[in-house]
This record gives structure tokens, sequence and C-alpha cells, in this order.
């Protein structure tokens, strides 16, 4: 079995999906300024402002998302079982990349998939990440998440 280190097409895709391309600074829905494919900062950890230049085109937006979301690939390898599914690391990867590195590795939902990946509580653990802001906006992301985790 091969380790899982990278998104696939379906994982990039998906984020895409989330996150938006949007090619100037914008303030995400909790306030944070954020830019190309949610990026909240530049590789470096330079935070993104609302002063930036906008990305010069869509292939600009695709290089700072991956080279910020190396860190959160890594995280995932890093923490996670060997024999998780390539749809598995991409949901958990998503996941990641929204609550941060701190909130995946402190997350029940890690626990759970590390205890077993296939159990069904999972999809419940990505639903306790449901709110920001103290609103529960992204609840809809966490379920695509958990149906493409189960997928």
């Amino acid at each position: 079995m091969t380790e899982i280190k990278t998104l696939d097409q379906r994982g990039r895709d998906f984020l895409a999906k989330e996150e938006g391309i949007i090619l100037h600074p914008y303030l995400d829905s909790v306030g944070i300024p954020t830019i190309g494919i949610g990026c909240t900062f530049y590789p470096g950890g330079r935070r993104v402002t609302m002063q930036d230049k906008p990305l010069k085109d869509v292939q600009a937006a695709w290089d700072l998302f991956d080279a910020v979301n190396s860190n959160f690939m890594l995280t995932v390898y890093s923490t996670t079982r060997d024999d998780i599914s390539q749809n598995q690391f991409n949901a958990l990867v998503s996941l990641c990349y929204n609550i941060g590195t701190a909130g995946f590795k402190g997350s029940t939902v890690l626990k759970l998939v590390n205890k077993n990946p296939n159990d069904q509580k999972i999809a419940a653990a990505f639903e306790m990440w449901k709110s920001a802001g103290g609103k529960p906006v992204l609840l809809g992301r966490r379920r695509r998440e958990a149906k493409l985790y189960f997928s």
C-alpha cells in the first residue's frame, strides 16, 4: 500500500469549489483577509491584508494554494494512519485547511480516524466544526467533507 501524501485532482477541485477562487483580497465569513483559493497567509507566514495587490490570474491563485497547502497536507499525512484512502485524505486536508493545523491535531475527527478510519461516528465529528464566528455557517461544508470522506 502506498501512503497518500498529496491531494489528487478530486481533492484539489473539492477545495477550490469550497473556497472559491477570488483573485483580490476579500474578507471571509468571519472577517479574515483572504485571497486566491481561501489563502489567509503567504508562504513564509505573512498574513493577507486588504491592501495586498490582486493575484494576476487563476494560475497564480493555484500556485499560492499549492505553496500554502503543502503545510496542511503534511499535517494530515504526518498525523494520520497510513491506510486511509485518497478520498479520506482529501476530506481531512479540506478540514485541516479550514480549521488550521492546531485545530485539526486536537480534533475528535483525527482521534476517530486513527482509531478506526471506517467508524461512522467520524461524520458527526466533522459536524463538530460547523461554526465560524459563533454561527453554524459551515455545516454544509462539513457534511460535504464527510460525504467525500466516506465515498
